[in-house]
């Protein structure tokens, strides 16, 4: 049986959805009993910052602001009149990126409260547009104010759950401050990577291997490597899938420090981790993910016009390449799961609905722990109290098949039955381009069932 967590990561990649070194957010599937929206939590650099502190770790001096005014307030408290002013938005590249009104970079070097003040005002309750959020942007509701700090030499540090060591990894490199990407395509032997039992946990010797080979000067390597251990200890005790600290530096007054943080936190853990999942920026995420968190569904949001109710991640999988084989493409991935009740079903047909650009939906259904009648029941309930135009149509087998062709064949809405998979996703597709052409067209059409 294929493990949810590996067709997620697979359909990420797949559809362009995977970023950075080690890949995007991408969703995991939790057991039953604990089932929520699969999509790995990623926190603020404040707040990540934060972490590390509790836990005796090296970091600037800072503080969050969220207007203005507190950032004037913040920057005399830090009391230098060298500070850095960052956006808090949850996106890569900030500072090469463009807010709204024109400001150039979402991480700005000021030289007094009143410039902090004056910087805060030009980035918070704005978008910051950059290359990972592309036109929709991502609103800025805070700012993190810290001191300026000037490092002799910047390295790239952090820690990963790596398949292909079954397990979590140090991941190092004498080139920090930088893209990683760039540097693992253009000199992949600048990448260090040191395997940790999850059992045995990290040993001081391998913390201290690591940091000889990124290059900390020998008087460093020792509190370079007591940093590695804490943040792996941190990476253990949040259930972190991702630390990623770019730069960790070699400070002008002689210390090892922690400049930036970026932390992932796994899904599976929510139940014990509520510190963690409370500090979650919904603003910083698709509404519909929210939407979706909340009726226990497992959704993403895609580029296409066909929108696909599935139960199971492998269906989903199968159902969105026949999809594509017949030349439609699909407009999300959403799998109910193998316990939904009719209202979510109802909440799932909200969420498709709420993309604008379907033209039609597919409901692909096996019956096996999900009774397809329930289905069947949701379909009805959803057509009928959202007030669907758009076709549908239904591909339903196994448990309780024949009730549920009786229920959907009993009302009267506009739900096309179909048996045969291959069948229903040319059906869909077709009918996909009619409704395309015909608002193309500005006219409007309607589909009657036939007799």
């Amino acid at each position: 049986m294929l493990n949810f967590c590996c067709v997620l990561c697979f359909l990420f990649q797949v559809l362009g959805g995977s970023t950075g070194l080690f890949g995007g957010h991408v969703s995991q599937q939790q057991p039953p009993h604990l089932r929520q929206q699969q999509r790995n939590l990623s926190l603020h650099e404040y707040m990540s910052i934060s972490l590390l502190k509790e836990e005796g770790i090296s970091v600037p001096v800072g503080m969050v602001a969220s207007s203005s005014e507190e950032a004037y307030s913040v920057a005399k408290q830090i009391g230098s009149k060298d500070l850095v002013v960052k956006a808090q938005v949850l996106a890569g590249g900030r500072g090469k990126g463009t807010f709204e009104g024109g400001l150039k970079g979402g991480v700005r070097i000021v030289y007094s409260p009143e410039e902090a003040r004056d910087i805060s005002s030009q980035m918070i309750g704005r978008k910051l547009y950059t290359k990972q959020t592309g036109e929709a942007g991502r609103i800025c509701n805070q700012v993190f104010i810290c001191e300026r700090r000037y490092p002799r030499r910047e390295y790239y540090f952090a820690i990963t759950m790596e398949r292909s060591f079954q397990g979590p990894v140090l991941i190092g490199s004498s080139q920090g401050g930088v893209n990683i990407e760039d540097v693992a395509a253009e000199n992949p032997d600048a990448i260090v990577k040191e395997p940790i039992d999850i059992v045995e946990g990290i040993k001081k010797e391998q913390a201290v291997k690591v940091a000889q080979k990124m290059g900390f000067p020998p008087a460093l390597v020792n509190e370079a490597a007591v940093n590695m251990i804490k943040l792996y200890n941190l990476f253990i005790k949040y259930d972190a899938s991702m630390v990623e600290i770019n730069p960790m530096v070699e400070d002008s007054s002689g210390i090892v420090m922690c400049m930036d943080a970026k932390i992932n936190f796994d899904s599976n853990a929510a139940y014990r981790q509520e510190k963690v999942f409370e500090m979650r920026d919904w603003s910083q995420e698709d509404p519909r993910d929210r939407q979706a968190a909340k009726a226990d569904l497992n959704y993403i949001g895609l580029d296409g016009t066909i929108g696909c109710l599935v139960n199971g991640a492998g269906l989903a999988m199968a159902t969105m390449d026949i999809i594509k084989l017949h030349g439609g493409t699909p407009a999300n991935f959403l799998d109910v799961g193998g316990g939904a009740t009719a209202h979510q079903v109802t909440e799932a047909f909200k969420l498709i609905t709420s993309d604008r650009k379907v033209q039609a939906i597919l409901v692909n259904i096996f019956g096996g722990i999900m009774r397809c009648d329930v289905i069947a029941q949701g379909i009805i309930m959803a057509v009928r109290d959202l007030d669907l135009k758009i076709p549908i149509v239904v591909r339903l087998q196994g448990t309780r098949v024949d009730d549920a062709k009786a229920l959907i064949a009993a009302s009267p809405l506009k739900i096309l039955a179909c048996d045969d998979l291959d069948e229903a996703a040319k059906m869909v597709v077709k009918l996909s381009e009619i409704v395309s052409l015909a608002k193309e067209a500005q006219v409007d059409i309607t589909f009657q069932l036939p007799i």
